[in-house]
């Protein structure tokens, strides 16, 4: 075993043994998704990263003296998510999980070399996979928030409005059906027309049907509960609890995928969204007390 020579302690030894089940895990992982990439470069690019994973786990079995097999949970689990929300996504994910691998060889890179040689590579890997690997889903981020922001803004506060000025969860369900799916077409026309004079019609027809999209999955979730329950009361509060999980859900997305920051993106779209809800909540109640309306 190699680390006699350099003195490491068990500790290291341990952190090292981590680090080398990481690096044969991501191995298989990179493998798996250069196979699910049509795009020959990004598959290549791919097979690249999963060969240095692989040279970086044979590296630290010097220093271990141990074969590790991979986390097959892992595999699996990153694959999944890199299939349903984007590889690049599932690997930014995975690659936040690297970070105290890469303090450790920061550390040993500035006395043995292998570790230095391991710290270069491990950093270039994020770096090409962002310059490189390109998806249709991330170039439309932007129509995706609009059909996610206005769905969010317009029906949450729709739905307040309706729950104290109808008191019944089925009018107030059909309403806000008939409403949401009104305005994701009218939203995802006017998507198309401002993406017409900058874009191409293919590529504007993708981000009006990517804004449409989001806007009536939005849409079916925040009137879902007023399906699912009698109580209005009840309902309104599921609905802004499904909001808000919406909204955490898409942001974190987005400040992993982007790497933008989460904190400010999901308070500022939470605020707008709760904000327009109490504003139109008091006026639907204003409505019904002025006016005298009772179902």
């Amino acid at each position: 075993m190699v680390e006699l020579s350099y003195g490491l302690d068990a500790h290291t030894i341990k952190s090292l043994k981590k680090a080398q089940k990481n690096e044969i895990t991501e191995h298989y992982i990179y493998l798996k998704l250069s196979s699910f990439k049509k795009n020959r470069q990004n598959s290549q690019i791919l097979q690249q990263i999963a060969q240095d994973e692989l040279y970086h786990h044979n590296e630290l079995k010097k220093f271990t003296g141990t074969d590790i097999k991979p986390n097959i949970f892992k595999i699996y689990f990153y694959t999944f998510i890199s299939v349903i929300f984007g590889i690049t996504f599932g690997i930014k994910l995975m690659e936040r999980g690297e970070r105290n691998s890469e303090k450790l060889y920061g550390e040993l890179g500035q006395k043995i070399e292998e570790f230095k040689k391991i710290a270069n590579e491990e950093d270039r890997h994020e770096k090409e996979l962002v310059g490189i690997i390109e998806e249709e889903r991330l170039q439309f981020v932007g129509s995706m928030v609009l059909g996610l922001n206005d769905a969010l803004v317009e029906l949450t506060g729709t739905l307040a409005g309706l729950t104290f000025a109808l008191k019944n969860t089925r009018l107030i369900a059909l309403s806000g059906l008939i409403t949401g799916i009104a305005a994701s077409l009218s939203m995802s026309a006017s998507e198309y027309l401002s993406a017409r004079t900058e874009q191409d019609s293919s590529r504007a027809l993708k981000s009006s049907i990517y804004t449409g999209v989001t806007y009536i999955i939005t849409v079916v979730f925040l009137v879902l509960p007023y399906l699912l329950f009698s109580n209005y009361v009840l309902s309104l509060a599921v609905t802004i609890i499904v909001a808000i999980i919406i909204i955490l859900v898409f942001n974190f997305y987005i400040s992993v995928a982007k790497d933008l920051s989460f904190g400010q993106r999901f308070f500022e779209m939470a605020g707008i969204s709760l904000g327009v809800a109490v504003i139109s909540f008091i006026i639907g109640y204003l409505v019904r007390l002025f006016l005298g309306v009772d179902i």
